[in-house]
Parts: structure tokens; sequence; C-alpha cells
């Protein structure tokens, strides 16, 4: 199922602004659920406004959420700007190997930046990016119970190291991505090398993992959104392992089922939009569209109709003058039609 939905996200042909579009929303989907999941209070609009203010990391989060005009707990905000960096260092990461010809290296090096960067302004700054001095115990997300005791923090850098080793190893380079990113997400999962952000942490290197090796299906998907809104399956399948003996069985089950899920609506979207499908496509390509066209776009492909309420909906962060410039632009393009005039003014899809 993954490589199938991956062969057709690869070949379909798109208009780059839709490229770009489901770039962003992927980029909105995976900071908001990835942090949603660890209990973050935001909601994905207002993580949306948050990620758009492009925050430098130098940056007070009380200063970014002000700007966006999101009233949230500070701590809240920072987990945001801090996961959005964490996915800016993959892409860094990933553009090396890009301009490198020999095999990419995972290293542990990594694994302790991407921490940093996920608990940055969060803990004091000589505890980002070092493993764990304590014991730790991790719980339920229903009754808060205990499902699972880590190793002792003295064998957490051995048990670390042993893993990359496996990773890098040549027998490792011939099992198949998605089987890696689950064993390593498992893994970090199980030695929970530190103190907090463990599991931003763990599926961050799991991304990396997937992206490395192509199974990243053009940026377009956001498995930490299946994740979220599969939560208690998510820790039963992790404390199944230890039920039976440490067989990854049904672990792998669920990590591969997630991925193909979300890879599976993303291989959807793009059959719907790719150029070779019809519709819209031989118009805009040869026009630029802006993201928030394109949802005004996409909402078309979906409804019949659209009017003035609706369009507010779709884009509610832009002023109702935006809106009409829009559209009216994209009517100037021939791409939409306006029947009726003001408030019961309706648009519909050039056909």
């Amino acid at each position: 199922m993954v490589e199938a939905c991956r062969e057709v996200i690869e070949k379909a042909s798109l208009v780059s602004a839709w490229e770009t579009k489901f770039r962003e929303d992927a980029l909105i989907r995976a900071v908001h659920y990835g942090t949603h999941v660890e209990g973050n209070d935001l909601s994905l609009l207002e993580v949306e406004k948050l990620i758009r203010q492009d925050p430098d990391r130098e940056e007070a989060a009380v200063e970014v959420a002000k700007r966006a005009g999101v009233a949230a707990k500070e701590k809240d905000v920072q987990e945001v700007i801090n996961y959005r960096n964490v996915l800016k260092y993959i892409d860094q990461l990933l553009a090396e190997k890009k301009s490198e010809e020999k095999v990419f290296a995972y290293k542990k090096e990594q694994l302790l930046q991407i921490q940093a960067l996920t608990v940055e302004k969060i803990v004091p700054r000589d505890e980002a990016g070092e493993f764990r001095t304590q014991q730790v115990v991790i719980r339920g997300v229903e009754k808060g119970e205990i499902v699972h005791r880590p190793p002792n923090a003295v064998e957490v850098p051995y048990q670390v190291d042993e893993l990359f080793f496996w990773l890098n190893s040549r027998a490792t380079r011939e099992l198949h991505p998605v089987l890696k990113a689950a064993v390593v997400l498992y893994e970090l999962s199980r030695i929970h090398p530190f103190t907090i952000g463990n599991g931003r942490t763990a599926r961050a290197l799991g991304l990396l993992i997937l992206a490395v090796e192509g199974i990243d299906g053009r940026r377009f998907f956001s498995i930490e959104e299946n994740f979220d809104k599969n939560i208690n399956d998510y820790y039963k399948a992790f404390v199944e392992v230890a039920k039976r003996g440490g067989d990854m069985g049904s672990w792998i089950e669920f990590f591969s089922r997630a991925l193909a899920v979300e890879m599976s609506k993303v291989k959807e979207k793009v059959e719907r939009l790719s150029l070779d499908s019809h519709k819209i496509g031989h118009v805009a390509q040869s026009v630029p569209l802006n993201s928030r066209q394109i949802k005004l776009i996409e909402f078309l492909e979906s409804n019949e109709t659209m009017t003035m309420t609706q369009a507010r909906q779709i884009l509610p962060s832009v002023s109702d003058d935006t809106v009409l410039r829009d559209l009216k632009d994209l009517i100037r393009k021939v791409i939409i039609t306006k029947k009726g005039r003001t408030k019961g003014a309706r648009y519909f899809l050039k056909r």
C-alpha cells in the first residue's frame, strides 16, 4: 500500500502552487498533531497562525503569539515554534544529503540536536540535548497507570549507541525504510533517552529516516495526525511488544497502517488535482496562484458553488478586502465565474 501510494504521488504532475500548498498544509498538520499528541492545547488554526509568522528562534514566544493574535500559554506556543524548527532541521539534513554522493549516515548528534530543538526555552539550556540522568516511567493516557519502565539512566548512552550501530549497519540498509523507521521509533520510545520530549524526538527521527530513504510522499503527508487521532491504539501497540516478549509485529503493523492511511489520503488528493486528471489543471498551469486562492479552488472542487460567507470561513485569518481581491483575481484569470451581486453573489469553478 505504501509503495503504491508513493509511486502515484511521486509521478503526479502538479501545478507548483498546489505543490507548495500541500507542503505548507502538511507542515502545519505535522506541527499541530505532533505537539497535540503530547498534550498541547492549541488548535490547528492557532498553530497555522503562529507558523505563518515564521518566528526567529531568538524571538520570545509571547511576542510571536501577540503578533499572530493567538491567546495561549507561553509553553504551548514555544512547543509549536520548537517543533517547526525540528522539521526545518530535518529539511536541512535532507538538503545536505542531496549535496553529497556518499551514503547518508545517521548520527547520535542528530538525535541530540532534534531533542535540543524540541525543548528549547522549555528546559534550562544546559539540559537540552542531554541524556537523562534519572529514572523515568511511561504512563497510559487514560488511567495514568505505569505501562513501561525504561532502562536505568546509566544504560541510556550505550543502548542509543547500539541502536545507531544497527541503523547504519550494512544488513539494516537492506531493510525496507518503513520497517527501519518503525523499529527506531519503538526503540527510542522504549529507551526514553531524555527527561522530556522523547515522543516528538523519536517521531522526528523516524520521519528523517523515511525522507532520507524516499518514503516522504513529496512531504505532503503528516503521520503525526494519525498517531494523535489513534493515540490509544498507539500506546496499545507499544505496550503489546513487551507482552509478546519483544515481538514487534503488532507495532510494525500499526506504524505501517498509519503511514499507509495518511499516504492514501495524499494519493487521492494528488490524483484529483493532477494536471493529467482534468478540471482546472490546464488553466492553473499557466497562471500564478497564491495559497489562499488554492484553498478557495479546493472548496469549489468539492462543492458546486461558494458564497462570500463561505469564502470568509475558508480564509478566517485574512480581511474581507483580501478575500475579495483574491476572488476578483481568479475571475480575471478565468478560473472561476461569479453570478449575482454583493451579499447574494455565488462563485463557480470555470468548466
